[in-house]
């Protein structure tokens, strides 16, 4: 099993077995902390092979630079089950888009989504939040809540 995308993004679907991804990102901007960002979706795309038979365990947990959980109502947990690869086939690939409302930033720093298979860690999408304007946004003043750039 391989992890091939892994990202942060304003939205994404899976059509037809191809990963569409809008608007990826890694910083968050706001005025004033705690806030909560008001949406963003966490888009994956696995890859397996025939030695991969059988059910996977996944979680998703959001973290602080010190490793704290942050979501309220604990990690997202889900499972992806393999069958065998078709002969005429060398692989199988999977999309999950997991989609989040009110992402909780309690202060300015780093934080990180870990996605985890059977409790290791196998990939860590990086995610800051900045105090201040987002220098992106031209001539827009920003209102309270969080900007992503």
């Amino acid at each position: 099993m391989e992890l091939l995308t892994s990202v942060i993004c304003d939205s994404a679907s899976d059509y037809n077995g191809k990963l569409c991804i809008l608007g990826a990102f890694d910083t968050v901007w706001s005025m004033k902390f705690p806030t909560q960002h008001p949406h963003c979706t966490l888009a994956l795309r696995f890859l397996f092979t025939g030695t991969d038979l059988g059910d996977h365990k996944f979680k998703v947990v959001f973290v602080d630079a010190d490793g704290k959980e942050l979501l309220p109502n604990g990690p997202l947990q889900f499972g992806i089950q393999i069958g065998n690869v078709p002969d005429e086939q060398y692989f199988l690939s999977r999309n999950l888009v997991v989609n989040m409302q009110g992402l909780p930033l309690p202060a300015p720093g780093q934080f990180a989504f870990d996605i985890r298979c059977n409790d290791k860690v196998i990939s860590r999408i990086p995610l800051q939040a900045v105090q201040g304007h987002n220098p992106h946004q031209r001539g827009k003043p920003q209102p309270p809540s969080a900007n992503e750039s």
